[in-house]
């Protein structure tokens, strides 16, 4: 199918209209941008700790991109960007001194791949 460009930008106009298209995401390639570092990080938070208070806990910290609540153990998992070593240690230990947390375990990433990125 060849549509030219005015057809095409309509048909998107209307699939945001009508809620089918919510947004658009830029993929990065934080390789080319700078040194950074990439990290998960599992939280296990006391006992008696919710998913909100988990949540309130992790959105002040500007280096988390990602949060996953997990019904088991660990409470949540936390994708970490970083500019070095010592920056993940001063974001570990600031998560750590939140007063809930009582462990955590964190996993540096070597590599990255994407289904999404490569097809």
């Amino acid at each position: 199918m060849n549509l030219s460009p005015a057809p095409v930008k309509r048909r998107i106009d209307r699939l945001q209209s009508s809620g089918v298209i919510t947004g658009f995401t830029a993929v990065l390639d934080h390789a080319l941008i700078g040194p950074s570092i990439e990290a998960f990080t599992e939280l296990r938070f006391a006992g008696d700790a919710d998913i909100d208070e988990i949540l309130a806990a992790v959105r002040q910290v500007p280096e988390i991109h990602e949060v996953f609540t997990m019904a088991g153990d660990p409470d949540a998992l936390l994708h970490i960007r970083v500019d070095d070593v010592e920056h993940l240690k001063q974001v570990v230990n600031q998560l750590r001194r939140t007063g809930r947390v009582t462990g955590t375990k964190t996993l540096m990433v070597l590599e990255r791949w994407s289904r999404d990125a490569h097809g």
